[in-house]
């Protein structure tokens, strides 16, 4: 399973990491896990900088068409994507652009960051 998670409820926190190429069905798949876990609403850290994407940019803009259907049946938390490299980042920036949806997202490009502004957002009201 090239993304695995984990959800902390007592924080509700989901972090996930991406360690192999990935394909849309393995993102489809995280999405009804964390859905079914109960995990949607919190915050999630996503880190994808470990793994050679295997998408395209219609492919992304997909995933983030995705996002907007879960966000109209309920709540999304923020959400933090880890890309370290320039390739991963700007995959990201494409799916983040795609996902356009009322919530707070950010790309970092260390986790150390993503931790502190996804602890900023669960303090804010």
């Amino acid at each position: 399973m090239p993304v695995h998670w984990t959800i902390s409820h007592p924080q509700r926190l989901v972090v996930a990491v991406a360690k192999d190429p990935v394909t849309v069905a393995d993102f489809e798949q995280y999405f009804a896990g964390v859905t079914a876990d109960g995990g949607m609403a919190y915050g999630k850290i996503f880190e994808i900088s470990q793994t050679p994407m295997a998408l395209s940019e219609d492919n992304l803009k997909a995933l983030g068409q995705r996002v907007m259907f879960y966000a109209q049946h309920g709540q999304i938390g923020p959400l933090a994507i880890v890309a370290a490299t320039d390739e991963s980042y700007a995959q990201a920036r494409i799916f983040a652009d795609a996902a356009t949806v009322s919530r707070p997202l950010q790309i970092f490009r260390e986790l150390h960051a993503a931790h502190q502004w996804l602890d900023a957002q669960a303090a804010s009201p």
